[in-house]
Formats: C-alpha cells, sequence, structure tokens
C-alpha cells in the first residue's frame, strides 16, 4: 500500500492507484516554494517526453479524451496559483511546501503533489515528494492507464531529476 506523506494535502483522500517517488538534494536558498518546483515541474522535459506527450495526445483525441489546447503548455510567465491550467493540468491546491497539480476527465481523476520538505537551515538538505493518484471513473479508465501505467514511472523519475538537476 502506498504511504502519502503525511504532510500532504493528498492524505486521507481516495484513489484506485498510487505512487511517490522521493529524491533528497541541498540547495542553498532558504525560500524555495512550491512555485518554484511547479514551474520547474512544466519546463523541465526532456524532448523524449514532450515526444511521448504528442504522440498520447493523438491517440486519446480519437477516443474524446481531453488533450492540451495549447494555450499556456510552456507557463512560464504564470503564478502557479489555483485554477491555473498548464496543458493537460490544472493546478488545484497551494501551499508554500506544496502544489497540487492534475485533471479530471470522463474516464479517470488523477492528482500529482509536488511536495518540498525536510528543509533544515543548518545544512540546506531537502527533499522532494513527487506523489500520483489516480481514481478511476469507469472501466475505459482502467483500460486507458494499463499501458500508461509503465511510461508513467519512467516519465515521474525522469522529472524529478530534471526538476533537481535545474535548480
Amino acid at each position: 500500500m502506498l504511504k502519502i506523506p503525511e504532510k500532504s494535502l493528498l492524505n486521507n483522500q481516495h484513489f484506485d492507484y498510487g505512487d511517490s517517488f522521493v529524491k533528497k538534494f541541498i540547495h542553498k536558498d532558504q525560500n524555495l516554494n512550491s512555485g518554484q518546483i511547479g514551474k520547474l515541474f512544466f519546463t523541465s522535459s526532456s524532448t523524449w517526453i514532450k515526444k511521448l506527450f504528442s504522440l498520447r495526445n493523438r491517440i486519446v483525441k480519437i477516443f474524446g479524451l481531453k488533450i492540451p489546447e495549447g494555450q499556456n503548455e510552456h507557463a512560464t510567465d504564470l503564478k502557479y496559483e489555483p485554477g491555473d491550467q498548464i496543458g493537460l493540468f490544472k493546478i488545484f491546491n497551494k501551499t508554500h511546501n506544496e502544489i497540487i497539480i492534475g485533471e479530471d476527465d470522463s474516464h479517470l481523476n488523477f492528482r500529482v503533489s509536488l511536495l518540498l520538505d525536510d528543509h533544515n537551515s543548518l545544512n540546506k538538505k531537502r527533499k522532494l515528494t513527487i506523489t500520483t493518484l489516480v481514481q478511476y471513473n469507469n472501466w475505459w479508465g482502467r483500460l486507458y492507464f494499463f499501458p500508461v501505467k509503465p511510461f508513467h514511472k519512467i516519465i515521474v523519475a525522469a522529472k524529478i531529476d530534471a526538476i533537481i538537476k535545474n535548480l
């Protein structure tokens, strides 16, 4: 069973699938916040990730699922506040240390938490946890996520490395 970080806004949420990726790093800026991490999440994509999402969008469009409409797809000028839309992702909630992004669709709903934790001003150690929760709305959601799951895990692992590299 997935253990959602105790301090996460996603704690006590219902989900059918969940995973969490954690990476420790050292950062000098004591004011590092969830908005900065959110921006890096959207601007730190490798070419292969962009190509996978492009392929995904072409395939799911045939089935009537949501795809990004092109506006704010890279979103470097947004404040990363609740209600902002970045491509397929909507910002649902935000605190100083956590930002919750995701989307609700006919087949499934998902939330992604980017949680910054363990700030220690003496040694600058930090920890970033990316938690994903998926709730299936019907059999189509299960069918959709089955082939997506292995790619999801690879993409999130690459994303957390890219975010930390770009800090």
